[in-house]
């Protein structure tokens, strides 16, 4: 996360639930809170009613590298919490980066276009 911090207090995590907006899908719920800042600060929560540690912490991976690859898609100044749903156990990386561009889309957060990976040269 290039340009994102964590989200590490519980205070922090509180404030954006009481007064974030919140969609859903079904793989993630996504909180958004404005934070005054130029740059966004992330959580990730997965609860232990949706595996053990080994599959918690997969999901956490899976959620933070989907973010890192895309963040250059979101707005800055946001704090923004993501919670992991029970049926996000079985997913890959590419559902879960699709789960979680659908609700940064949903919060109108993100950009809708993706950028431009492609590194070919043009002859002119």
């Amino acid at each position: 996360m290039k340009f994102s911090e964590s989200l590490k207090k519980n205070r922090q995590f509180q404030s954006v639930y009481k007064s974030g907006k919140s969609y859903a899908n079904k793989y993630l719920v996504m909180y958004v809170k404005e934070n005054g800042t130029g740059g966004n600060r992330i959580g990730i929560s997965v609860s232990k009613k949706v595996g053990n540690s080994v599959v918690r912490h997969r999901i956490t991976r899976l959620v933070r590298e989907s973010y890192r690859l895309q963040e250059a898609m979101f707005n800055s100044g946001l704090d923004i919490v993501i919670v992991a749903r029970k049926n996000a156990v079985s997913v890959g990386y590419a559902e879960m980066e699709s789960a979680l561009l659908h609700l940064g889309k949903l919060h109108n957060v993100t950009a809708h276009s993706r950028p431009v990976t492609d590194n070919k040269e043009v002859d002119s």
